[in-house]
């Protein structure tokens, strides 16, 4: 019977495209994911040891204690429900990602526990630690020449495979649950309860996706605290130009050295209007960070570690000299050893033009007299 003539007849049109076997599939496929997550245990909230009388203590949350090492593990895990939950991941269907690596890493960690293939596409540069990784995970590496392809190809791949592109860069901010659920944000402030600055003055985040300062910054509003967020932004990347400016269009022409954060674009998850502070913090600082962290607690981290490591003793400072008290939360991203050819390399640190020199003395000034230099 033709559409008219059900129209005329007035009969009810109806499609069924109900699938018992998909159904089952995909309970199964959600209780492995939300197992894993039962099965993990809250990452360690860390104290970088600054003196008692200075009246500001400082934070990591130490997000390399995932199974897949990264902070990237809770973002992989939401975007696989979120894609599971909206029928867009199927059985036997690659997942395919955009991603410098520690997304990739975590998404093919998923993939290989619900049995779909999984396929990374990054850039060239991307360390040969997060590649080995992305594979031992079963996943495949796809790789580009320029980051900024990295969207299209992806898209490109999902088309020609029949699978499904996560593009993280846009569901990140929507796949978490912000409100808490065990968030970042929940896990940090229930930590933080016996504390003697429970509530953190300011909670330091770097972007990649834009998801995890959302994140931070909705909590933080949804549960009225006075917690301010500030976003440290690496060297080529345009979030604090697309901030400061207000352009969400800017755009810039080299890919960020500091891998997993740092975007040539404005990525749909970054939410700017949540954020109350951002600082340009150059990647040589992002070095030094990162290196004086292993000689106060003896742990190697990326560099987007370092990043957010250097603005958030940058506002312990100005607390300090502000006669202000309270505490300073940032995070620990990942493990260090993914990065040993690169920001624990002189020869790379040489071949990039980066001296970390003169920011290392600047830490070592704080870190010994409380005050930062002029």
């Amino acid at each position: 019977m033709s559409t008219t003539e059900q129209r005329r007849t007035g009969e009810t049109q109806d499609v069924d495209r109900s699938d018992p076997g998909y159904r089952d599939w995909l309970k199964e496929a959600v209780r492995k994911v939300q197992a894993d997550a039962n099965r993990s245990a809250d990452t360690h909230l860390l104290r970088f040891p600054l003196p008692e009388e200075w009246g500001v203590d400082l934070y990591l949350k130490d997000e390399s204690t995932h199974p897949t090492g990264s902070l990237k593990h809770r973002l992989a895990r939401s975007l696989f429900l979120y894609g599971l939950c909206n029928g867009w991941i199927r059985p036997d269907r690659p997942v395919i990602e955009a991603s410098s690596g520690s997304t990739a890493v975590s998404e093919a960690y998923f993939a290989k526990l619900i049995g779909v293939p999984f396929i990374a596409v990054m850039p060239r540069t991307t360390s040969a630690e997060k590649c080995r990784l992305i594979e031992f995970h079963g996943g495949r590496c796809h790789f580009v020449d320029d980051p900024r392809t990295m969207y299209e190809a992806s898209a490109r791949l999902a088309v020609d495979t029949g699978g499904h592109y996560m593009d993280q860069f846009t569901y990140a901010e929507r796949a978490t649950d912000w409100r808490g659920n065990n968030n970042i944000a929940e896990s940090i402030f229930r930590q933080l309860e016996r504390e003697r600055f429970p509530e953190p003055a300011w909670i330091v985040a770097t972007a990649g996706t834009g998801g995890t300062s959302a994140t931070l910054a909705r909590y933080v509003h949804y549960m009225q605290y006075d917690t301010r967020i500030c976003v440290a932004d690496p060297d080529n990347s345009c979030f604090f130009e697309g901030w400061t400016t207000g352009d969400a269009d800017v755009t810039c022409e080299r890919g960020s050295r500091i891998e997993g954060i740092g975007r040539p674009r404005m990525e749909p998850s970054f939410v700017p209007g949540a954020i109350d502070r951002m600082m340009k913090v150059p990647d040589a600082a992002a070095v030094a960070a990162v290196r004086a962290l292993e000689r106060v607690i003896g742990r190697k981290a990326g560099g987007s570690t370092g990043t957010g490591l250097w603005s958030a003793l940058k506002i312990v400072a100005e607390m300090r000299e502000q006669g202000r008290r309270g505490s300073v939360v940032t995070l620990l991203c990942d493990p260090g050893d993914r990065y040993l050819d690169k920001y624990y390399s002189d020869t790379w640190l040489a071949e990039q033009g980066l001296d970390h020199a003169p920011y290392t003395a600047t830490l070592d000034t704080f870190l010994t007299t409380g005050a930062w230099p002029r």
